[in-house]
Formats: structure tokens, sequence, C-alpha cells
């Protein structure tokens, strides 16, 4: 009989251990397959500039050997390609940016960080404020002043909708100088060229828009931007102030990141996280962002997930302030 159990619990052993071997190795294997990069929109976008930029710097410095395709899910807002992310392995990863947040608590979408595994924000552009160059106000400051005095008085540009980083930096800034948001006149436009126009066609006192999206107006003339919502002044706009220096203790970033599926294992977030560093160390990673105007921003997926949080809860207060949610 102990002859018997002796050899059952050998052999017990031998197929526990085998089990064990196999799963290590099959997890050591990652990826095993094709890697797919979501742009939740249509090419040309900065979504879209974000995932073959990472495709191209990832593919042609060796930093990953397997293929990765690029492909594009418009819709809703970023919607439809996160919807379909969602049921993905972790040989997906999509761009996303603050409308992950905003969409959620607009009601637009059941949608949110965490129904995900952030893995990574990449880059950030700063939002501007400008006015026409004939325009009485010379400083973010006097412009709120004059909203503090009159929140209806003036009429402020801002695309493709409100609850985006452009509207909300602005809502921002204003609460800090003590002026009542929900009454402030927000004109909504389709897109930051569609704000520019209007506001060189004098149907907006001030606009909200990216940097990258007013600053080569702003150097031409033909408009002039009066606060930056980054942390110091910019290369190349060293004469435009910040928040900071006009008295708001304010940084707002428009970011952008990437995310992986549900229920990633730790060693899938782990090669993740060492593939995407090691991406934005590369000198063509610093031309991307260079030749976009966008500025490095990078959070590994620790630093993602409580930094998701955190825009999460300042998107919730700035807009309950703004009175688009209760």
């Amino acid at each position: 009989m102990k002859k018997y159990l002796g050899l059952f619990l050998f052999i017990t052993f031998i197929l526990v251990a085998g089990c064990s071997s196999d799963n290590s190795e099959a997890e050591g294997n990652f990826p095993s397959g094709n890697i797919e990069f979501v742009a939740p929109a249509t090419p040309g976008g900065g979504w879209d500039a974000t995932a073959r930029a990472m495709q191209k710097i990832l593919s042609d410095e060796g930093i990953i050997e397997e293929n990765i395709n690029v492909s594009n899910k418009p819709g809703g807002g970023g919607e439809v390609g996160w919807q379909y992310l969602a049921g993905q392995d972790a040989h997906a990863i999509s761009i996303n940016s603050s409308l992950l947040v905003a969409n959620n608590l607009l009601g637009q979408s059941d949608l949110t960080y965490e129904d995900f595994t952030p893995l990574a924000i990449l880059s950030t552009e700063w939002v501007s404020v400008a006015v026409p160059p004939d325009s009485p106000y010379e400083t973010g400051e006097e412009v709120m002043e004059e909203l503090k005095d009159d929140p209806t008085s003036l009429k402020i540009g801002v695309g493709p909708s409100l609850g985006n980083s452009d509207h909300l930096s602005f809502v921002q800034a204003a609460q800090e100088f003590g002026v009542d948001v929900s009454q402030v006149e927000f004109l909504v436009y389709e897109s930051g060229g569609d704000v520019l126009t209007a506001l060189l066609g004098g149907h907006v006192d001030v606009a909200t828009m990216s940097v990258s999206e007013s600053k080569e107006q702003h150097q031409a003339g033909e408009i002039n931007m009066i606060a930056v919502s980054s942390e110091e002044k910019l290369e190349g706009l060293e004469e435009v102030s910040t928040w900071k220096e006009q008295g708001v203790d304010m940084v707002f970033p428009h970011w952008r990141g990437v995310m992986g599926p549900p229920d990633m294992t730790e060693e899938e977030i782990a090669y993740w996280d060492e593939k995407i560093a090691e991406m934005t160390e590369s000198e063509a990673w610093q031309e991307v962002m260079a030749n976009n105007e966008w500025e490095p921003y990078y959070h590994d997926s620790q630093e993602s997930q409580e930094f998701l949080a955190e825009q999460t809860e300042r998107f919730d207060e700035l807009m309950t302030e703004a009175g688009l949610i209760e």
C-alpha cells in the first residue's frame, strides 16, 4: 500500500511540476503574436499620429520585434475603439486621453479608466488663451478680472465640445480668480481651427485652444496669446506668461497616453512598462515630440493609475462648477 501511495505522490509531483513549467514558459513567451495599436479615431488626428509614431519607433529601433499593426476604430469620441479594446488580450493597447474621463462624467459612456489597465501617459500639449491683436485685454489676468465683474461680458470660443481640456483649463483658471464659471458664455465650434477662425473674425472675444493651434498665428501677429497652462514658459513663446505667473497656481496638461485591456498580468504590464519607457528615451521619440509641438510627459503604469484617479477627481469638480453635471 505504501509502495502505491509513494508512486501516486511521485506521479502527482511530476504532473504539477510539468504544469507549472508549462505555465511559466507560456508566461515568459509574451508577446506570442502580432501586436495591435488601437487609434480610436480616423487617420490624421492626434490619437492616430501617436499610435503611428509609436509603431514606427518601436519597430525601427528594434525595441519590439513582433509585427505591430495600427487599427483605426473611430466613433463616439473614442468609445468605439475603447469598447473594442475591452474584449482583447494584452497584445492590443489603445491610445487614450482626457476624453476617457470626460465622456464618463458627462454620461456619454459607461467606461472609466478602471475598466482598463493604464500603461503610460506619454505626452502633453499645453492649453493657450488668446485674444485678437486689438483686444483691450493684454493678459489672462485682465480677462479674468472682467469676467469676475460680469461673467457674461465676454464670448469664449472653444472646440470641439464642452468638458474637454481646453474648456476645463479655462474653467479652472476662472474659478481660481473667483469667477462664477456657471455663468460664463462659451461658444462651441467643431475644431480648434474653427475656434481660431471665429477669433480672427471677431465672433468671439477670447479663445481657448492648444498651443499648437495658436502658436503660428500668435508669432505672425494675427492673434495675441495671453496665457498658457504649462508649469514654465514655453520655448519660442517666452513672452507669454503662464497662469502661475499671473497669480493662479495651476498647471493643466492636455495629455495622451496608452492603456491595455482589463485583467492584464503583472508580467504583461512589466513588458509594456519596459518597452514604452525605452521608446520615450529614444532620440526618435524626442523628434516626434518636437515636430508635433508635444512635450514629454511620461508616467509609467503605476504613476498613470494614480494620475488618472487625480484627473477624474479634478474633472468631476470642474464640470460640477461649470454646471455640466450635478
